[in-house]
């Protein structure tokens, strides 16, 4: 995501020139190297794979922490690496005073609790992400804008720095950006930091996402974007650039946007939690699917089980890389719902959901990579469908559509009380491999929720181009197409296509969030254009489209490639009092120019305001 992950590439005045203030002036402090330890796999769990590591409180504190620790170290650096691991922790309390059990998240890594409830997997200690020092052998350029690909959820925190160094002892770091799920935590007690401020700077971070927790004082800090959604808060320090609430008990007041930058809705309008694994009473493992609810606010489990239906694990068949497509598709052809265990599978056909309230979970950020121009997940025009936790990686031969949800003109019997959803579904193009697509996510069907999603054409990876390279070669047409009706989002993430980066022509459209950067990569101001449009807004609402709303909303330009590029609008709408854009900006990122925020209106997004958002409060004006 944003400005400074190149930096590692260019010279020092290079780096200085495109330093701005982001967040709060906060005291630094250089943390210690963990020392490395060898990453041995983990046993193989139930049928979980050998990548899924189960932990019980009869386990000693120190065995569990020499496996987290190896997995940590083995993947803190491992941006674009293969493996996938998830750590699951059964009923119970782990750390103690004496040894609390100080547990740090890698890429591709999921900590998860399996309780029923949040509260049934206490860890006394913390569970951190912090900024990866990028330059100067590991000890400069300290930020979290890299810092993707990590799971967080249904489990209880008791803070406890016990052996830590002063600065980091005072809280519990989460330094991430995009493709990080926070869900269902529940910390008791002291200070949850969105930000690293103990190691040298910059400590820029661009998250990110917090659904049905309890937290108690949050830093954003630095966070240039944020969604929480139907969760509690002691309270908020601050905003950059974007920071949304929807359904948040405890949430700062909006009134004075943008000063700060607050966007508060008292209830979400849809909301479906994340289905989630767990161990019932008589050690059997089940998959508790939420309903959808409409206009909540505060957690799901304030009250005891999340509503909605428990299915045992034995009525999934639980895939593991390697397993052939129809095997999948003939399981799912017999009533089967489907469990990706951690790894990367290669996809040659579609993956088919047809049958209605199937349910797709992804352990351990699970990665589906097409091959030979495939659509890796189809799902029919049915009701109730869930996918939840997958990774979808474009191959190197070029993809129609990588998740499709309905077909176009097709039948959609669509249940308004049971929407098909995606949760912390994410989308890349490029970045480990060369990646073609022309629509990442295409959404036919009606009725479908959107709850968190990244959807990426890498603006770096190990494959090595130039950015002229990679706009030939990693290419990505559109980001997110929605076609259909009373389609709500809430989390939506789409960056670096090389045309509109979202598409919405399904009537009465929802988002709460929205976040967007434009291609760092055109060459030529001819290579980004839209007929005579010098180029292409982020959020595009098709011009047929009568009602549509949009609560929080931001694109960023840093055209690093041709800093002289101009781009008309950041968000073009059609001109009728029923398409309503509620707290809207566009920010500049020192390099092009956004001309203008909506459909003419608003001033530049250029190199005399740096870093500075141009906001508008309502479109159309009131």
């Amino acid at each position: 995501m944003t400005i400074m992950r190149h930096a590692r590439r260019e010279s020092a005045p290079a780096r200085l020139r495109r330093v701005f203030a982001l967040g709060l002036a906060l005291a630094a402090a250089t943390t210690a190297a963990a020392p490395a330890v060898s990453a041995d796999p983990p046993r193989r769990t139930q049928d979980l794979g050998v990548n899924v590591k189960v932990f019980d409180p009869s386990m000693p504190v120190a065995e569990i922490q020499a496996a987290l620790d190896a997995t940590h170290a083995a993947q803190v650096d491992n941006e674009m690496g293969a493996q996938r691991y998830a750590y699951l922790f059964k009923p119970g309390r782990y750390g103690t005073a004496e040894q609390p059990l100080q547990i740090k998240v890698g890429y591709y890594t999921e900590i998860a609790g399996l309780g029923a409830s949040p509260t049934d997997v206490v860890i006394n200690g913390k569970v951190e992400v912090y900024n990866r020092c990028l330059t100067e052998g590991g000890t400069a350029n300290c930020l979290a804008l890299v810092n993707f690909w990590r799971t967080l959820g249904n489990l209880t925190i008791d803070i406890d720095g016990a052996g830590q160094d002063g600065c980091r002892s005072g809280a519990n770091f989460w330094a991430v950006s995009q493709a990080v799920s926070l869900r269902r935590l529940n910390v008791t007690s002291g200070t949850f930091t969105l930000m690293d401020y103990c190691t040298a700077g910059p400590q820029y971070a661009s998250g990110g996402f917090i659904a049905d927790s309890r937290l108690p004082s949050v830093v954003n800090g630095s966070q240039q974007q944020w969604l929480t959604r139907n969760s509690e808060l002691g309270s908020w320090s601050n905003g950059v650039w974007n920071q949304v609430f929807s359904g948040v008990a405890g949430a700062p007041d909006d009134a004075a946007f943008p000063n700060p930058p607050y966007t508060t809705l008292d209830t979400t309008p849809l909301s479906r939690e994340k289905p989630y694994l767990f161990v019932d009473d008589k050690g059997r493992y089940n998959v508790r699917v939420p309903a959808a609810k409409r206009n909540t606010s505060g957690v799901s489990w304030a009250n005891g089980l999340t509503p909605g239906r428990t299915i045992p694990l034995s009525e999934f068949f639980v895939a593991k890389p390697g397993d052939s497509v129809r095997d999948i598709n003939n399981q799912l052809a017999r009533g089967k719902h489907l469990l990706f265990t951690p790894g990367v599978y290669d996809i040659a056909r579609s993956i088919e959901v047809k049958r209605p309230d199937t349910v797709v979970l992804g352990l351990g950020h699970a990665t589906l990579t097409a091959v030979n121009g495939s659509t890796p997940l189809d799902v029919a025009d049915v009701p109730g469908v869930v996918i939840a936790g997958v990774t979808v990686d474009a191959g190197t031969e070029l993809s129609p559509v990588l998740v499709r949800v309905g077909k176009k003109h097709g039948h959609r019997p669509a249940d308004p009380a049971n929407p098909t959803t995606l949760s912390d579904v994410y989308f890349r193009v490029g970045g480990p491999h060369v990646g073609k697509v022309d629509t990442a996510l295409e959404v036919n069907s009606d009725h479908v929720l959107i709850d968190h999603t990244w959807v990426w054409r890498a603006d770096h990876g190990v494959e090595g181009f130039t950015d002229t390279q990679r706009w030939n070669t990693n290419t990505g047409l559109t980001g997110v197409v929605v076609n259909g009706d009373d389609v709500t989002a809430t989390g939506l993430f789409v960056e670096h296509f090389q045309r509109h980066n979202t598409v919405w022509n399904g009537e009465r459209g929802t988002v709460v969030l929205y976040q967007n950067e434009l291609p760092y990569d055109p060459p030529t101001q001819a290579d980004w254009m839209k007929g005579d449009v010098e180029g292409w807004a982020g959020y595009k609402v098709g011009d047929h489209v009568r009602k549509h709303t949009l609560h929080g909303a931001g694109v960023y330009v840093f055209n690093q490639n041709n800093p002289t590029i101009h781009t008309e609008n950041g968000f073009e709408v059609p001109e009728t009092p029923g398409v309503k854009l509620h707290h809207i900006m566009t920010v500049n990122l020192s390099a092009g120019v956004i001309d203008h925020v909506v459909n003419g209106v608003g001033g530049p997004a250029d190199l005399t305001n740096v870093g500075a958002p141009v906001y508008i409060a309502e479109y159309p004006t009131p």
